[in-house]
């Protein structure tokens, strides 16, 4: 891990503070960007998270999906909590959050929008981080590959399905066509842009990963810009509720160190080594928050509360995930070897 990674959450917190000096000193500038938009999308950010997600993407390696059926137990896990417990359990924490706990230190207006933003993150699954935090708990390298390829796969068909119940059953409204266009945009183009710039590096002879090496500061800048952005559109929102981000954290950081303790323990039991139970334990905790950031703005908009959400979902996971991280590396000895 970069020393740039490791102090993610510092770089975040930097942008935050500059998004919310240059919203408040510039606000046309940020208004003109925020009116650049076609069908729901807005082109800038959209570049951005192009930036992020397309180096993600050619790290897939879909020939390894051949590889499913020989150590199932692992990947039953992670599929099993990314898509059947955790964003439900993330939709519960935010409706016991924002609609009960703390409906009395928000604007009643924009809780559904909180909710709607925990909600995507809790629905999005870990594409690229995951690979990080594999290799700092010596995470098997091609089971972690196997794991990450299934899931984007089944992300495809079920993220807007899943998506869209959770927010109608929250009586949230679903705009049908932005979401739809959306997981097209946002997934569907950078996986099949990925495989096809993968085949055809693979065909000349050309190492991936050093190809992925050399675009990646695109990803870290794309993320970075995209935060000073949102939190510019947000300024005098959050300058005026200063303590809208530590509410907003408390239920992701408790969902977080909740599905971990599942995860992990759910491998403990089925004594898998510690080389498969740590990576599926956390690749089942971490967010594809790019994914998240993205959709919250093409269907709430830029200025909207669900936007929020996610970004704080960003500044929360690297240091959340670097305690977890560390935690599996000190209880090592306790699983097969």
């Amino acid at each position: 891990m970069s020393l740039f990674e490791r102090w993610l959450t510092l770089w975040v917190a930097l942008c935050i503070l500059a998004g919310l000096v240059l919203g408040n000193l510039a606000p046309s500038l940020f208004g003109v960007l925020a009116g650049l938009e076609y069908a729901s999308v807005n082109l800038v950010v959209a570049v951005l998270i192009w930036a992020m997600v397309y180096p993600m993407m050619i790290a897939i390696d879909f020939g390894s999906l051949k590889e499913v059926g020989r150590r199932p137990k692992g990947l039953v896990i992670t599929l099993v909590i990314n898509w059947l417990i955790k964003p439900f359990t993330m939709a519960a924490l935010a409706v016991l959050f924002f609609n009960h706990l703390f409906a009395g230190l928000i604007d009643p207006t924009k809780g559904p929008e909180y909710i709607a933003g925990l909600i995507l993150l809790g629905a999005a699954p870990c594409t690229a981080m995951v690979f990080v935090w594999s290799q700092l708990t010596k995470g098997d390298p091609n089971y972690t590959l196997v794991q990450v390829s299934v899931n984007d796969l089944i992300m495809v068909v079920a993220f807007a399905p899943i998506v869209a119940f959770l927010l109608g059953v929250t009586d949230i409204n679903v705009p049908w066509e932005t979401l739809i266009l959306s997981v097209v945009v946002y997934i569907v183009i950078p996986l099949i842009a990925g495989w096809l710039t993968r085949r055809a590096l693979i065909t000349r002879g050309q190492p991936v990963e050093t190809f992925t090496a050399r675009i990646k500061p695109a990803s870290v800048v794309g993320l970075l810009v995209t935060v000073i952005l949102l939190f510019g559109f947000q300024g005098q929102v959050i300058i005026a509720q200063p303590l809208l981000i530590a509410l907003i954290a408390v239920p992701i950081i408790i969902q977080s160190y909740g599905i971990f303790a599942l995860g992990y323990a759910w491998a403990f039991v089925w004594r898998l080594p510690h080389k498969m139970a740590a990576p599926c334990a956390l690749i089942g905790t971490s967010n594809f928050f790019e994914l998240a950031v993205a959709v919250a703005i093409g269907l709430f908009g830029l200025n909207s509360g669900a936007a929020l959400a996610t970004v704080v979902g960003v500044l929360v996971e690297v240091p959340v995930m670097l305690s977890l991280v560390a935690f599996a590396n000190r209880t090592r000895e306790r699983f097969p070897t």
